[in-house]
């Protein structure tokens, strides 16, 4: 059990430090109970020192008597929404002093309680935008009235005032119109990984009790079936992490490329060993015939990455009882890494979005799933000189296909 707090910590710990805005979650009795890195700076806290406290303390004094009221009748709701519905939002930092915020609230429950995780943005600048744009429309008028009996001479730099106001006003509406879409993406990432972490963390907890109460040597098939659960999960769940910390960096240019030459065997190994941690019943993979002298120059680390999300993929998208197949293929220029299974398929109409970023076809939004894990290896791929293909028809399968220079 304790392993299994660990593993959660660390995963919020990842997520939340690697946003820029601040994340506080708070108990049904309005106590913080986490706060990420950029939230205690915002507030002016150390490290930790939030926790334990009550929300009241990051809430102006004049907000205070309404927010018990609001807080308890958000808590009985139990979809993600905007906080505040038009009306200014402060925050007040340790030193009580009062900045404008912008907060989306997300309720969500584990361990049967319920909780509030908050996105807090630090709005001051676009507040002080808008202020600047308001002094330059009073300034505006000032200099129409002043310069009315000089009509002719003001006309010119009439323009240009106005030519200036409006080219200001462009450029903060598309700046604020920017930062609204990152911050509904934000929110709907924040949502999405609360979804997609809390069943596998809910099933690895089933697990981990049942186990324990096998006791018994007879009992010995019962606790290998939840250890193998427990691992596929934990298994699913890094692979999450990965698609997540591969997706920041490729957003952040933080992505370096290390060319080598290795064999093709040595990934394939690695990546076909885990996926059969995540096999269903009667699925088997078939090993690719012939590669133990095929030699690749390429990211060796991009490749596992990319040959993992095809090759799960597959076995999540089919169902029991059913083969997926690895098939390589040598050519003079290329090399061709080639995923075929016997799954649900891609409906043809969909087809053209498969490689967007969260995007999932709509006899897959039942299976678990990010919509992210594709639109990483297409990105891998162009970025490396690769790239990657697909057939697919519905309810008869799909086949993936890898194109890596043979170099």
């Amino acid at each position: 059990m304790k392993v299994i707090e660990a593993k959660k910590g660390n995963i919020f710990r990842i997520l939340s430090e690697a946003i820029s805005e601040g994340i506080i979650i708070v108990n049904e009795k309005q106590e913080i109970v986490a706060s990420n890195e950029a939230a205690d700076k915002m507030f002016g806290y150390e490290a930790r020192e939030l926790i334990g406290q009550p929300l009241n303390v990051l809430i102006p004094h004049d907000f205070k008597s309404s927010h018990h009221v609001h807080a308890r009748e958000f808590m009985k709701q139990s979809e993600p929404r905007k906080m505040g519905h038009g009306r200014d939002l402060y925050g007040r930092r340790k030193d009580n002093t009062i900045f404008p915020v912008e907060a989306g609230l997300n309720p969500f429950s584990t361990g049967g309680s319920r909780y509030v995780m908050t996105l807090i943005t630090d709005i001051s600048v676009r507040k002080e935008q808008e202020e600047e744009i308001k002094n330059l429309n009073y300034q505006l008028e000032q200099k129409i009235e002043e310069r009315t009996v000089a009509l002719q001479e003001s006309v010119l730099e009439l323009k240009a005032e106005i030519t200036k106001r409006k080219e200001a006003e462009k450029r903060i509406s598309e700046a604020l119109k920017k930062e609204r879409e990152l911050g509904e993406l934000k929110t709907k990432f924040l949502s999405l990984v609360s979804h997609e972490f809390k069943t596998p963390l809910s099933g690895i907890l089933t697990s981990a009790t049942l186990v324990s109460k096998y006791t018994e040597s007879h009992q010995q098939p019962q606790r290998e079936k939840h250890l193998h659960i427990i691992k596929s999960k934990v298994k699913y769940l890094d692979n999450i992490l990965n698609d997540f910390l591969s997706l920041e960096r490729l957003d952040t240019g933080k992505t370096v490329f290390r060319f080598d030459t290795f064999p093709l065997s040595r990934v394939m190994n690695e990546v076909l060993y885990n996926a059969n941690m995540l096999l269903k019943e009667g699925q088997h993979i078939v090993y690719p015939d012939n590669i133990d002298d095929i030699f690749i120059y390429f990211d060796e680390k991009i490749m596992e990455l990319s040959l993992s999300n095809l090759v799960n993929n597959a076995v999540k998208y089919s169902p029991e009882n059913t083969v997926i197949k690895v098939v390589v293929i040598l050519e003079e220029e290329n090399i061709l890494i080639k995923i075929i299974d016997q799954g649900m398929g891609i409906p043809e109409a969909e087809q053209k979005h498969i490689f967007d970023r969260y995007f999932r076809a709509e006899n897959a939004l039942l299976t678990q799933g990010t919509g992210i894990g594709l639109n990483i290896v297409k990105s891998y791929m162009d970025a490396l000189g690769g790239s990657i293909s697909f057939e697919s028809t519905e309810n008869k399968g799909s086949t993936f296909t890898l194109t890596i220079p043979n170099k």
